[in-house]
């Protein structure tokens, strides 16, 4: 039985104006095009597996930016501080 995804994306014409610049811009990071590709696809109507397939990503990513961006909207989709000890030396 396939899965069905609880969070439906609706989202506004600015906010598919802002995806789909992030989505084509050649200069952006690649986890940042992959997750407005998400929320687009999302918004189409697609399943999360089908998302993944055509992405190349596993379900539960597909799962946790569809709900992060349902929950947050764009805001959602911005990377968090991750745990751990701070950095010693500068990049």
């Amino acid at each position: 039985m396939p899965r069905t995804s609880p969070f439906a994306v609706v989202i506004t014409d600015e906010e598919r104006r802002r995806l789909t610049q992030i989505a084509r811009r050649y200069t952006s990071p690649y986890c940042d095009v992959a997750r407005a590709k998400i929320v687009l696809m999302a918004a189409e109507g697609l399943e999360n597996k089908e998302i993944g397939l055509r992405l190349d990503l596993p379900r539960q990513i597909v799962s946790k930016w569809r709900k992060r961006f349902c929950g947050e909207r764009l805001a959602g989709l911005e990377s968090r501080p991750r745990r751990g000890r701070p950095r010693t030396f500068s990049p």
